[in-house]
């Protein structure tokens, strides 16, 4: 996968290079907290969310898990949709790409992998496809316009699952093809892509969980923050030790 910028790149030298790359690295040292927050308000989210009659997990937790797992078998013993990943994955940098301003002159598909041509592009142009699941997106665009005329409450698990099941889709593809050299990593180093690309997908997983659920936006923000402050001041303390 990968895209292809319609102007040239000038190279630099080596010891140009090594300084970004610590500024780099030391931006994905500092992502590791906002990493561990996120993490902690989705876990505590997903927990408020309807419990079960048996009082186990709660039945929405089990509707993604059920999703997340039946994709995940399918991954494993079927054919894998290849073409289907790089086409959400180019269309992913083409999206991003167009958000931000940048200019889209092209795009080439293969089950080899993909190419889309941009006049600029950016970090998060850039690794939006390892953080962003169109198909999901996909979902939840559905699921809002049916919203609209509907009352989908009473399907809450049915699209909870959905949820999983493409977010699976996205994490399986993408754990794959991170075990391979990708030019988008190595762009911006392993040390910032890395915490970036974590920190997006369980922040998506917990935003995509409010869309269908009945957890709200205002809670989740209002978790996050206090997540972030609480692990804010357990680094500060752990710094403080260490001096």
């Amino acid at each position: 996968m990968g895209r292809k910028k319609a102007h040239k790149k000038t190279q630099s030298s080596r010891g140009s290079r090594l300084i970004p790359s610590i500024l780099l690295a030391a931006c994905g040292i500092a992502m590791l907290p906002l990493c561990a927050a996120v993490t902690s308000t989705v876990v505590a989210v997903i927990r408020t969310l309807q419990p079960s009659l048996e009082g186990g997990l709660p039945r929405p937790a089990i509707a993604l898990a059920i999703g997340f797992f039946l994709w995940v078998s399918l991954y494993i013993t079927m054919p894998r949709p290849i073409r289907t990943y790089v086409l959400a994955h180019e269309l992913t940098h083409a999206l991003w790409a167009w958000l931000m301003g940048a200019h889209v002159s092209g795009m080439s598909l293969s089950k080899k992998g993909g190419m889309v041509v941009l006049s600029e592009s950016n970090i998060l142009i850039t690794l939006a496809p390892y953080f962003f699941p169109l198909y999901t997106v996909v979902v939840l665009i559905l699921h809002g316009a049916l919203s609209l005329f509907f009352d989908m409450s009473d399907f809450e698990l049915f699209w909870l699952a959905l949820v999983g099941l493409t977010w699976a889709f996205h994490i399986t593809f993408t754990l794959g093809i991170l075990m391979e050299r990708q030019t988008d990593i190595l762009e911006y180093g392993h040390m910032l892509s890395y915490p970036l690309i974590f920190f997006f997908n369980v922040l998506g997983i917990g935003l995509w969980i409010v869309a269908v659920s009945s957890a709200t936006l205002e809670e989740f923000v209002v978790r996050l923050c206090a997540d972030i402050q609480e692990i804010g001041h357990l680094v500060l303390r752990f710094i403080d030790l260490i001096q």
